[in-house]
């Protein structure tokens, strides 16, 4: 049965309006509001991380530092950042530790970064930014959109160094299309070129322009005082409930946030563990996972042995402890593109609504083996939870995730799941309203257990 309900939500540029959509069971849509309210809040992997770190100690996590020892005790729950933009957090058992129950998801998403000295005047009348490509993103989406700068910036008082979140929350920059009248092929397929088609207007000042002027307002520091920053784009179009029936969701930023917050979220919730349950949220998935924080790091490996040696465990426990553990790697996978079906496999179709997909691939970008997807599906039957598996098309290759990656640093057992979106790395996105619900119950009960 569907109940029509009315919602105030902040729509476009600050204004609110009355919006009415459908509800189908009024808990179930308010995770989904939840999540993407979150991401709107969490415009780059340095805000979703302080905004997870928020979310751990109000629910009692306490903040472990890697440059101080490590002094665990059961039936307490931790967490510790590294490099700002990535989190582990996790729960001590009561009985000790046999086991880890570790879900593993990214933070990141494909966007454009500012560099140094980014004022590009044009000319006398316009300036414009340098930026340079983070993560394979899909150039199109960027044009002609609402867009705004947020990222981290350092800067020096009483010589010492200060760290700040930076978000101007305004539409500040555009990237402007050029008309079809100068430009007849656009719709014949174009070639983008980052550094000449990619720059963001900012102002009619020109020469009068300088961009540390305005994080010298925002900071309230002197711009002399900035010593670096790391800067990013990022899409300020609302997000929105839609479809016949408001099936679908649509906002920047779903790969990996869906799967991301759903695992933190459900670790402030979980108990009864008799495994340690832990998220690991890495970030730099886009570009490689190759960084002080990435899943190729050694911040997942390091974490889960000084816990072992925390808590008392020699070597050879801590090697029992990992081989009987188990890795849920989360990304979000690709839905049968209605416009494109022959882009899926012909024999897996995932769809939106459809459940938790099973990823799958021979030749192991992805880390499902016989073993570890009958171990999940065989949980997901049990709490009938809906799932289905995906295949590239085989003359397709797809791409891949932080899941085999982290196999390199430390291995366990794992398996790669996510839930269908399409429009995977625009900078607007879609996915299915009811998927969320699938995910955050088998997150509890795999946790749980």
């Amino acid at each position: 049965m569907f109940f029509l309900c009315l919602f105030v939500v902040e729509y476009c540029y600050g204004q609110r309006e009355s919006i009415p959509f459908i509800i189908v069971g009024m808990k179930d849509r308010k995770a989904v509001i939840d999540l993407l309210e979150f991401i709107k809040k969490s415009p780059t992997s340095f805000h979703a991380v302080a905004n997870f770190e928020k979310m751990a100690m109000e629910n009692g996590f306490i903040e472990l530092d890697e440059k101080e020892p490590f002094s665990l005790q059961k039936g307490k729950k931790y967490y510790i950042k590294r490099g700002g933009s990535s989190i582990i957090a996790f729960c001590i058992p009561k009985a000790g530790l046999k086991a880890f129950s570790i879900i593993a998801a990214h933070t990141d998403s494909p966007t454009f970064k500012l560099k140094r000295n980014p004022e590009s005047r044009i000319t006398p009348y316009y300036t414009a930014l340098n930026v340079e490509g983070y993560g394979g993103m899909i150039i199109s989406t960027w044009f002609d959109r609402p867009l705004s700068i947020a990222g981290r910036c350092f800067y020096k008082i009483n010589g010492a160094i200060q760290e700040s979140l930076v978000d101007f929350d305004r539409d500040l920059v555009l990237i402007p299309s050029l008309a079809i009248h100068q430009n007849r092929d656009v719709n014949s397929g174009y070639h983008y070129h980052i550094q000449k088609d990619v720059a963001p207007l900012i102002s009619l000042s020109g020469s009068g322009f300088d961009f540390s002027s305005l994080l010298e307002n925002l900071l309230g520091v002197r711009k002399e005082d900035i010593l670096d920053y790391e800067l990013y784009l990022y899409n300020r179009t609302p997000y929105s409930v839609w479809g016949a029936n408001d099936e679908f969701i649509s906002s920047p930023r779903l790969d990996d946030t869906e799967c991301a917050y759903s695992a933190f979220k459900t670790l402030m919730e979980v108990d009864g563990y008799s495994a340690c349950p832990m998220v690991a949220l890495f970030d730099s998935e886009e570009v490689g996972s190759s960084s002080l924080n990435g899943a190729l790091s050694d911040f997942l490996m390091s974490t889960v042995e000084r816990i072992c040696l925390s808590l008392g465990l020699d070597r050879e426990h801590q090697m029992m402890a990992q081989a009987s553990s188990f890795i849920i790697s989360a990304d979000n996978a690709h839905a049968l593109h209605p416009n494109y079906p022959e882009k899926s496999d012909p024999t897996n179709k995932v769809v939106l609504n459809g459940g938790i997909v099973i990823k799958y691939s021979s030749n192991k970008k992805y880390t499902t083996d016989a073993y570890s997807a009958s171990a999940i599906r065989l949980l997901m039957e049990e709490n009938s939870i809906r799932h289905q598996s995906f295949f590239n098309n085989s003359d397709i290759p797809g791409g891949s995730t932080l899941g085999n990656l982290s196999m390199e640093k430390i291995s366990i057992p794992s398996v790669d799941i996510g839930l269908a979106q399409l429009a995977m790395h625009s900078s607007y996105e879609s996915a299915g309203a009811e998927d969320l619900i699938e995910m955050d119950k088998l997150f509890r009960i795999f946790l749980s257990r």
